[in-house]
């Protein structure tokens, strides 16, 4: 989990340091976190948090704590679009080089398809909105990643994974 908040942190810096591609990419490597990080780390981080109340308020039900647990796994399948046969890497080495390019396109529609089938079990239509919301959002930091940096990095990998869980944990709060 550290090292996605730290991809976050590195993606957010990255993205709005104002240098060419490989500078940007020069910063995200380099181990520190800017303000931008700091900021996304911090707003992130308090969605979740917030969010998580909602669950915890419903008395220590057991549902409350089965759909807080299936979003954090349900956030994993932001690999699955980061990591799409689509998507080119932004450099041959790093973390993350070892999965770029290895989910077919039609795997990962079929497999965010099947999580907004599932999440009908939540919530017949907030489960079903919130995991494409989910989806889009993660699609959207992808393509700005591939326009900014010419590709993803294991930051991004990252950064999709916790930006994903934030969404559907905030998008699934108090759902019945």
């Amino acid at each position: 989990r550290a090292l996605h908040l730290d991809g976050l942190s590195d993606v957010a810096d990255g993205l709005t340091a104002s240098h060419d591609r490989e500078r940007s990419l020069a910063v995200m490597k380099s181990g520190t976190a800017g303000p931008a990080g700091v900021a996304a780390v911090v707003l992130v981080l308090g969605g979740q948090a917030s969010a998580l109340m909602w669950f915890v308020g419903w008395g220590g039900d057991v549902r409350g704590a089965v759909i807080a647990g299936a979003t954090v796994c349900a956030s994993r399948a932001a690999l699955w679009i980061t990591c799409c046969t689509i998507v080119p890497p932004a450099r041959q080495d790093g973390l993350g080089i070892t999965f770029t390019r290895r989910v077919p396109v039609a795997a990962a529609a079929c497999g965010w398809a099947a999580l907004a089938a599932l999440a009908t079990l939540v919530d017949p239509v907030r489960g079903p909105v919130t995991v494409a919301l989910a989806a889009l959002v993660v699609v959207g930091l992808t393509a700005h990643a591939v326009r900014r940096f010419g590709g993803v990095t294991g930051d991004v990998y990252g950064a999709g994974i916790e930006v994903a869980l934030v969404v559907l944990l905030v998008g699934l709060a108090g759902a019945p």
